[in-house]
C-alpha cells in the first residue's frame, strides 16, 4: 500500500461530515476549506501541487497547474497525526448534500469525477484532472472539458448534492442520465453526450436539450441535487420575492 491506511465514520443525513481516525505518523490530504475540527496533536500544513509528494518540483508545478485548470487551489491541506495514539480529524461538506467513502484500491486505483466532488483522501491518493476526448463531453456534458481524476490504492471521499447512488452497469449496459447528476465514474465506463429526442420535450418539459450516456462495464455514481439545479431554484425564487417586495412597497 502506497497511501495511508485510515479509519473513518461519516456523521449525519444531510449536512454530512466525515471524521478520520489517524493512527501516528498517518495523514490525510483535503481541499482547502473542507477542514471542520481537530485533535491535539493533529499538525495541520499546506503542501503543493495535487498531493502527491513523491513527485520532483517538475511533477509538483504540473500537478498544480492542473488544480488550477479545474478551478481548485494551488495548494492543498495534509494533516498529520504527531502524537500518541489515534486521533480524529473532520471535515465537512460545503452545501447540502451527502458524502461517500471509495476504496480506490478496489476500484482499478482510478476513478473520474465532477471538477468539485473531492473533499478529502488518506495520504498518497492524487488528484489531477481529465481532459474528454470527445468534444461533445466536453462542450455539453454539464462538467465541461476538464473533470478530476483520482489516483493511488487508498481511501477518497466525495461530495455531492442531495443523495448519492451508486448503479454497476453490466458489459454493454446503457443509461441515461441528466448531464448535471453525473458525481463519479469507473474509469472503464463509456461516458458520452446525445442529444436529447424530442425537441418538444427539451424547449417545454423543463429538461435540457442534451442527456449524458454511460455505458458499461463499471460503477457510477449520481447525485439527486446537482449544486447548479439548487442554485437556479434560490436565484428564480429570489427574483420572485424582489417582484413581491417591490409590489407591496
Amino acid at each position: 500500500m502506497n497511501a495511508h491506511e485510515i479509519d473513518y465514520q461519516i456523521y449525519g443525513n444531510d449536512m454530512q461530515s466525515v471524521e478520520v481516525e489517524l493512527d501516528p505518523g498517518e495523514s490525510v490530504i483535503a481541499e482547502a476549506g473542507a477542514f471542520m475540527m481537530m485533535d491535539d496533536g493533529i499538525k495541520m500544513d499546506t503542501i503543493f501541487g495535487d498531493g502527491n509528494e513523491n513527485k520532483g518540483i517538475m511533477g509538483k508545478l504540473l500537478g498544480a497547474g492542473k488544480r488550477l485548470l479545474t478551478g481548485e487551489s494551488l495548494f492543498m491541506t495534509v494533516f498529520t497525526n504527531e502524537g500518541h495514539g489515534k486521533k480524529r480529524v473532520s471535515f465537512a461538506a460545503p452545501y447540502p448534500g451527502s458524502i461517500v467513502s471509495m476504496d480506490l484500491s478496489e476500484l482499478g486505483g482510478k476513478i473520474i469525477s465532477q471538477k468539485d466532488a473531492f473533499l478529502c483522501a488518506a495520504k498518497g491518493v492524487s488528484i489531477g484532472i481529465e481532459f474528454q476526448r470527445k468534444l461533445g463531453t466536453g462542450f455539453f456534458g454539464g462538467e465541461g472539458f476538464i473533470m478530476q481524476k483520482i489516483e493511488g490504492d487508498g481511501i477518497a471521499f466525495l461530495h455531492a448534492g442531495g443523495t448519492i447512488q451508486e448503479r454497476v452497469l453490466q458489459p454493454g449496459e446503457l443509461i441515461r442520465i441528466d448531464t448535471g447528476c453525473l458525481v463519479a465514474l469507473t474509469q472503464n465506463v463509456e461516458f458520452d453526450i446525445e442529444l436529447a429526442r424530442g425537441v418538444k420535450s427539451a424547449f417545454f418539459g423543463g429538461e435540457g436539450l442534451f442527456l449524458a450516456t454511460l455505458r458499461g462495464p463499471g460503477k457510477v455514481w449520481l447525485q439527486t441535487l446537482p449544486f447548479s439545479r439548487l442554485a437556479d431554484r434560490v436565484i428564480s425564487a429570489s427574483g420572485i420575492l424582489n417582484k413581491i417586495n417591490q409590489k407591496t412597497q
